[in-house]
């Protein structure tokens, strides 16, 4: 997906960032808290990710089109689309959808996104999916992380209006006795735990589906996520379909 800007969207995008990108910030960057809006940082250099500037990139170009009835919105489980023609095609072309997902992205990544022109007008969706927070599990606690999915949804709401289908945090891991698997998810039930209540049975619906993604002994099959996080065909067949009813509602 990675295109390279020419010289002139290159400059713009990392406008964007230059204006508050201080010494200090970048020294920061090491925590980017995960409720404070924070572009995705290169380890190496200190300086903006350029994948990650780039996408963003056509993330504001295609917002810039308009006609987005549906918005998915999330980390590389949800760019993951990209790869399920079929399927998105299947159940989602008839409420003209756009994908703005990003591998490896975190809450502060998204909520910086969204606050730097990815909801701007004319992008006016009437739902926004979104299903974020896992990139997060390996460095910040569940109240944080929780803290961070809820600006999200209050700045998309602001933003353009939309209803917001939020999805629970999928489970991860292939072993749920394994002692790092059970950390990891003790981290996204208390995740879930407090974004659940976001639901306003209006214009924030939250769905959980993460059971369909488990064997009845709470492990994950390669079948469903081939590397026990990221889903298969399979997985995302099963996304789809527990999707459907609820966009269907929502959409009207």
């Amino acid at each position: 997906m990675h295109r390279r800007l020419v010289a002139p969207a290159r400059a713009a995008a990392f406008a964007a960032v230059a204006l508050f990108i201080s010494a200090s910030f970048v020294a920061a960057q090491t925590t980017q808290p995960a409720d404070v809006p924070a572009p995705k940082i290169d380890a190496k250099t200190g300086q903006p990710n350029e994948k990650f500037m780039a996408l963003h990139q056509q993330f504001l170009e295609r917002a810039a089109r308009g006609d987005v009835d549906l918005l998915f919105l999330g980390d590389s489980i949800t760019a993951g689309w990209n790869g399920q023609k079929g399927i998105w095609q299947a159940h989602f072309d008839k409420y003209k959808p756009a994908n703005f997902g990003i591998g490896g992205d975190r809450t502060q990544h998204v909520l910086w996104r969204i606050e730097n022109g990815e909801l701007a007008p004319p992008m006016k969706p009437k739902v926004v999916v979104l299903m974020i927070g896992t990139n997060n599990t390996n460095s910040d606690p569940s109240d944080q992380i929780a803290s961070g999915v809820e600006k999200i949804v209050k700045s998309a709401r602001d933003k353009t209006g939309a209803k917001v289908l939020l999805l629970a945090v999928f489970p991860r891991g292939e072993n749920p006795n394994d002692e790092k698997v059970v950390k990891q998810r003790a981290i996204i039930k208390g995740v879930n735990d407090r974004i659940k209540k976001l639901d306003d049975g209006k214009n924030v619906r939250y769905l959980d589906i993460g059971d369909k993604f488990l064997q009845p002994d709470g492990s994950i099959s390669k079948e469903i996520m081939r590397d026990f996080l990221h889903l298969t065909e399979k997985g995302y067949q099963i996304w789809a379909e527990a999707i459907d009813q609820p966009l269907k509602e929502m959409m009207e």
